[in-house]
């Protein structure tokens, strides 16, 4: 958790009623509301509006400027996030309260893959195991809030371009009333292959005699062709309840990994969410909501575009000499409630998800194209309650606690060579937290929070099967651990904010200790495979602002994450290093122009044993500018100002799914955007 509630001031009252444009004046006073009065302390928030000033291809990459995120760089987009260190299954990614996970064992498909920035209104991060309402979250949990139509007809209409012929178009439309309301959006992104600031495309990162190097028509493709439609219908049976329905589709077409050995043809992701909420039922009965959900996603990848897939070779005989074809699919239910308890409040809820995961490899070299169960048709099933209790101890302290029980299945449905079907593993899981805060002088916030979390293993963890050679040399291939016990996070939190008018300041500080942490090594000279081990973590983050005069505002910002695999006194592998930001902003209102540094430190920890390697740290200048006015809005921006040549460090696979070289980041990058609202 950070038990620093970041607040991203913009201007003080006095000259916000200066400002010429009402829309700009309303869109900055509710972000000022929601951030510096209705947010919890662990939570942190970013808006459309940022997100729209930003060229961020997906998520992932927006999430950045949230101090503590970073996100593992693929190629063009499909960004996965890294929470302080923590990624893959040790984070939640909800959208709208929603489970959601990627299809392809590679994550060449995150959870923040499968929704497009249209749909979004706003984004919540809880930093640590302080979410008691959702499994797992280990590492913290990442809330994505769609739009919700408001009264009478509303929309907006947005164009983006930008480098490399970078397209993002969308459009939505909403209409109101008191009984009812619904809504319908469309989005379309397209990109050819993005250049580093060696003008080289990132498809042309490996060496001629590479196998995984790309072929001559596929280094200058598109990058990605992506089309997302949704709509959301809710009626108000009465004024106290709604019942809410919301359906997405998204298609993502020919995306190209160059991070990988292979490339993704197609993702076909359906969403689907019900809920009922009725308030105010009566003085004991605050809250009551039931949320039933659905979604699916349907991934397919191969070698088509590489030369590793026309090599002289007789085994291969199709268009491919390596395919998966992977499909995951979640459902699950919950019900919650809100209830008047005494001096304080209580929250308690009951849940349930299945999340079924299946995927065929099949490659030239494994017994002719043979169907192979690389994750065994697996499925989890999850069971689990908690109970969160809010107390006031005068008007200076609020004290919050809670504990949740899981019990949670999983089995394997069909047979490869590490597990026969049927295979199954029962697990036990109890999170707790106890949070206290503290205002002993008006403007000073005193947070301080420990916390108890756990996850258990995944699918692929426990039971992925990745033969290299035919199975008479078992014992040369990657596989998962059926004896693999949940990790369990022992986590404290203490972090202090000061505010006034025009300045603030904010940090905290984390300690993580990780019993039975799930890490990847190698088994054998041949064999490689995951383990439980003991593990720490440990950082902060630092973030501040000033208000100068002119409508004039200069912020900065530094995260530090640290890990150590403490059964092996090494380093922990794919921890991201030391970087911070400075910016100077110009913002009267309806005009905006900012100019930001973003840094990097070197980051020299790392993992041998995964092939991790060192990298350098780097600067880099962005620049934007704007304007707002009735419902208008422009933004023109050049990320990378100086075109530098550089990497971040989570730039290239690390072992079992090795490619080879790092994928640089973007070169110089100028983009446009145009968006109307009303």
């Amino acid at each position: 958790m950070k038990l620093i509630k970041f607040i991203i001031p913009t201007l003080p009252l006095g000259l916000l009623l200066l400002h010429q444009s009402a829309y700009a004046e309303s869109r900055l006073l509710d972000e000022i509301i929601i951030r510096g009065q209705k947010e919890s302390p662990q939570e942190e928030s970013l808006t459309i509006r940022e997100v729209r000033e930003s060229a961020a291809r997906d998520m992932g990459e927006s999430l950045k400027q949230i101090e503590g995120i970073s996100y593992v760089h693929k190629g063009a987009i499909a960004n996965d996030v890294v929470l302080r260190g923590f990624q893959k299954d040790n984070i939640n990614v909800l959208v709208d309260g929603v489970r959601l996970h990627g299809a392809c064992p590679s994550r060449m498909d995150p959870p923040s893959f499968h929704y497009d920035f249209a749909e979004i209104e706003q984004v919540n991060v809880i930093k640590g195991p302080y979410d008691l309402s959702n499994p797992g979250g280990l590492g913290g949990l990442i809330d994505v809030r769609t739009k919700k139509p408001g009264k009478g007809l509303g929309g907006d209409i947005n164009l983006g371009y930008g480098g490399w012929n970078a397209v993002k178009a969308s459009a939505t439309a909403s209409y109101g009333t008191d009984t009812y309301d619904g809504l319908l959006g469309y989005a379309y992104k397209y990109s050819e292959i993005p250049k580093s600031g060696d003008d080289k495309r990132l498809t042309e990162i490996y060496s001629v005699t590479s196998p995984n190097r790309y072929k001559s028509n596929a280094v200058d493709s598109k990058a990605y062709e992506i089309n997302s439609g949704w709509g959301k219908f809710a009626i108000n049976p009465t004024r106290n309840s709604r019942s809410e329905i919301s359906y997405a589709y998204q298609d993502a077409d020919h995306v190209l990994y160059p991070y990988l050995k292979m490339d993704g043809d197609y993702d076909k992701t359906h969403r689907l969410n019900w809920t009922y909420r009725i308030q105010n039922i009566s003085l004991l009965m605050q809250d009551l909501r039931l949320q039933v959900y659905q979604d699916t996603v349907d991934h397919l990848m191969d070698d088509r575009f590489r030369a590793s897939s026309s090599l002289q070779s007789a085994a291969i005989t199709r268009f491919y000499s390596m395919q998966t074809d992977a499909r995951t699919q979640v459902y699950g239910v919950k019900l919650n409630a809100t209830l008047a308890a005494g001096p304080g409040a209580l929250k308690g809820g009951i849940d349930y998800y299945n999340r079924n995961w299946n995927a065929v490899n099949r490659r030239a070299g494994y017994q002719a194209y043979k169907d192979l169960a690389m994750i065994p048709d697996a499925s989890i099933d999850n069971l689990g309650m908690f109970g969160e209790y809010e107390l006031s101890l005068g008007g200076q302290l609020i004290l919050k606690g809670g504990l949740r029980g899981d019990l949670t299945r999983a089995k394997a449905n069909k047979t490869n060579t590490l597990v026969t079907a049927g295979t199954n593993r029962e697990f036990a899981g109890v999170n707790a937290n106890l949070q206290l805060t503290s205002t002993p002088v008006k403007g000073l916030d005193i947070f301080a929070g420990i916390a108890r979390g756990t996850r258990t293993p995944d699918q692929q963890e426990l039971y992925l099967d990745v033969p290299v050679t035919a199975p008479s040399v078992a014992m040369n291939y990657w596989h998962g651990n059926k004896d693999l016990k949940s990790t369990v996070n022992h986590q404290a939190d203490i972090g202090a904010k000061y505010s006034t008018d025009r300045f603030y300041v904010n940090g905290s500080i984390f300690y993580s200790d990780l019993q039975d942490y799930i890490n990847f090594f190698q088994l054998s000279a041949t064999e490689k495979s995951y383990q439980n081990i003991h593990a720490t973590m440990w950082g902060g983050e630092l973030g501040s602002q000033v208000s100068l005069d002119y409508d004039l505002f200069l912020r900065g910002s530094l995260s530090y994450a640290e890990g150590r695999n403490e059964s092996a006194g090494s380093p922990l592998s794919e921890i991201p290093p030391l970087s911070g930001t400075v910016s100077i902003r110009y913002d009267d209102g309806t005009f905006f122009a900012e100019a930001l540094e973003n840094l990097a430190r070197a980051q020299g920890r790392v993992d041998p044993g995964l092939q991790e390697t060192t990298t350098a740290g780097w600067v880099t200048t962005d620049i934007k500018s704007g304007i707002s006015y009735h419902g208008f809005s422009v933004v023109v921006g050049i990320n990378n100002l100086f075109d530098k040549y550089y990497f971040s460090h989570l730039s290239y696979a690390r072992d079992p799914f090795v490619a080879g070289p790092k994928v640089p980041e973007n070169g110089r990058n100028m983009y446009f955007s145009l968006g109307y609202r009303f």
